[in-house]
């Protein structure tokens, strides 16, 4: 089915008609919340907004420079002239205000050109408000106003519950510059226009119910993946307009797709036309290196304890998740924002004010951060990308919780893939590596992630940490989504994994599509397929992820034979899935399960079909059950369980 056009409509938006000499945005109000730190509609007030005044029309800037001396707008109206059109300072705010009403329109390039009060420092700032920049490498902001018209109305009123706890929430994770190229044409990336009918078929085709961006706020170096970001509030002109990224969001929801945002409050860039020493002090960061500048990535951190930088963060959240109609942000690096020593030696960080490594600014600002989102936009979802074991990551702040709807489960991630690498035969003095998260699988609200992190800087694809032959290795593959899928959490997985890549992402290439005509490729993509409606269409696999009441062994400590089998429940009590794996290439016949209920129980799924490229070895479409106790329950069936194969089964 081909996905519907939103079509090209715009909405415009006319400059309002302003009294002469009355050109500022900002309100007493805006100003008192901003300074106490709890503004979050910032980008409605500082940046470039298009105005009239009398019969002018122009353009109203705005931007925080506490430390200047002189603020003025450089741009192509005015020759790039500093002191040409000065702004004006705001009382006490720190904020710089005023209009140029000659030249300056809808797409004008400009930079603040900041002075300092010490030493006279000058440098030429892009605006941290700005919706719309220059091509990378170029770095000038351009003055836009967001005209687009939505379509997406239908998606809008439903997706409380696309998004609920209970929902069935399956991630496509995304890198846009490399989903998708066009080798014909140099091999460059498609835009954001060229991508939405193209990702939203694919993305639905195979049944994933939410993509997620890396991401796509404005980043000046490629190789960063966007995790050097300098612009929080504009989508990236490397594809397109933000109305063309509006169109891709739009294409999305009206097919049905979630749209999770990547975003990063962890750090940024250091590149001098960005946040870093903007009005010639540290504003945004730490003065202090040993707080504001991050060894792993050699970037600035940003002073949570400072208000009006918490305003900022806020505000960019908001943004995306009220301008671009964004269903859920997932929150990068939030262990390296936790913790005042994370990544450095004893003497290399400063304690806080008990003497622990807790950054208690950091934690504060991700509590306001979350009430903010989940009081101001109930229906999305926050999501930590937290490796640590910090308490309480996805429990509400009114508990002493840190407030986010899910977390990234990284030990599952780490202890799966750990197990999956090692050899069949090796596996069964391994079998705790399967089980551990189940200890702890219910404190957190967890999404399982095999993510872009896995595949990258030498890592290798998913496929080659498979162990075994060829046929082995897809098998192993599929094994592991079944096992995946039958977790109590919601699911995520990296671009290319649907179609068992054999080299590692490489972010200046695509998504190796020719591997769609090979047979053990096509296969697994259509297991990852049938996963998902399975996964979407069973009660029991998604509506109690988050409680113990939704999972139960069977048994888990069959390591002899490397096989664990699992019951999903649902809400009803009469709404279950059974679930076993065999993770070595031997077939185990009559191996005997408890269960439940009497009466046959379906073979749902199963990975080893030969449609996906298994042996087709299975259990006739079904087994009964019999009044035989077994591992603690009633009835019992004897199964076929095929070599390195996750089957699933249901009560008929």
């Amino acid at each position: 089915m081909k996905s519907k056009d939103p079509g090209k409509k715009s909405q415009k938006k006319k400059p309002s008609r302003r009294a002469a000499g009355d050109t500022s945005l900002l309100g007493d109000q805006d100003l008192y919340l901003f300074n106490e730190g709890t503004h979050s509609r910032l980008y409605e007030k500082l940046g470039s907004h298009q105005i009239r005044v009398g019969r002018k029309a122009g353009v109203y800037f705005a931007v925080w420079a506490p430390d200047a001396v002189q603020v003025s707008v450089v741009g192509d109206f005015n020759g790039w002239k500093p002191g040409e059109n000065l702004l004006h300072a705001r009382g006490q705010s720190g904020i710089w205000e005023g209009a140029v009403l000659e030249g300056a329109k809808k797409g004008s390039i400009y930079k603040y050109h900041i002075v300092s009060r010490f030493d006279g420092h000058a440098v030429l700032k892009a605006d941290p408000f700005a919706v719309y920049a220059e091509v990378p490498p170029r770095t000038g902001s351009r003055v836009w106003t967001l005209d687009y018209e939505w379509n997406d109305q239908a998606w809008m009123a439903s997706r409380k519950e696309h998004n609920s706890l209970e929902a069935p929430i399956s991630i496509y994770e995304v890198h846009l510059g490399s989903w998708m190229r066009a080798p014909e044409e140099g091999n460059r990336s498609l835009t954001y226009r060229e991508l939405a009918s193209k990702l939203a078929d694919y993305v639905k085709g195979l049944g994933f119910t939410h993509i997620e961006l890396l991401p796509i706020m404005e980043y000046p170096f490629g190789g960063s993946w966007g995790y050097q970001t300098t612009g929080y509030f504009a989508p990236t002109s490397r594809f397109g307009t933000p109305e063309d990224f509006m169109f891709l969001v739009d294409c999305l929801h009206q097919n049905g797709i979630g749209v999770i945002l990547d975003w990063v409050p962890s750090h940024f860039p250091t590149d001098e036309h960005g946040l870093g020493y903007f009005d010639g002090t540290h504003l945004y960061e730490h003065a202090d290196a040993r707080k504001g500048f991050h060894p792993d990535w050699s970037s600035y951190i940003f002073n949570y304890g400072r208000n009006e930088v918490r305003s900022f963060l806020m505000s960019s959240a908001s943004s995306w998740l009220k301008r671009y109609h964004i269903d859920g942000i997932r929150v990068d690096a939030v262990a390296s924002m936790l913790y005042l020593d994370y990544s450095r030696e004893d003497g290399d960080w400063i304690p806080n004010e008990y003497g622990g490594n807790e950054n208690i600014d950091a934690i504060e600002f991700l509590q306001q951060l979350n009430r903010m989102v989940y009081e101001e936009f109930g229906d999305v979802q926050t999501f930590a990308e937290e490796s640590t074991a910090w308490p309480m990551v996805s429990r509400p702040t009114y508990l002493g919780g840190l407030g986010f709807g899910m977390k990234w489960d990284m030990g599952w991630m780490h202890d799966t893939l750990e197990y999956m690498s090692k050899e069949a035969v090796h596996r069964k003095f391994h079998q705790n590596n399967l089980t551990f998260r189940m200890l702890y699988a219910f404190q957190e609200n967890f999404v399982l992630p095999l993510s872009h992190d896995e595949v990258v800087h030498g890592k290798g694809s998913l496929l080659g940490k498979m162990t075994g032959d060829d046929w082995q290795k897809f098998a192993n593959l599929r094994t592991l989504y079944g096992y995946m899928f039958a977790q109590p959490a919601k699911k995520l997985l990296f671009m290319g994994g649907e179609l068992g890549q054999w080299s590692e992402w490489d972010h200046e290439s695509s998504v190796e599509w020719h591997l769609a005509e090979y047979p053990l490729h096509a296969g697994l993509q259509l297991w990852v397929t049938d996963l998902n409606r399975l996964y979407r269409n069973e009660p029991a696999l998604h509506e109690v992820d988050f409680s113990a009441e939704g999972f139960e062994w069977i048994d888990c400590g069959d390591s002899d034979q490397s096989v664990v089998s699992l019951l999903r429940w649902g809400k009803s009590g009469d709404c279950v899935v059974m679930v076993a794996s065999n993770f070595t290439p031997v077939p185990r016949h009559n191996y005997r399960v408890g269960v439940p209920f009497k009466g046959k129980w379906e073979e749902i799924l199963n990975s080893d079909g030969k449609d996906y490229g298994g042996s087709g070895q299975g259990n006739m479409g079904g087994v009964e059950a019999v009044p035989i106790p077994f591992h603690g329950r009633p009835y019992s069936v004897n199964l076929t369980l095929p070599p390195l194969s996750t089957v699933f089964f249901k009560p008929e």
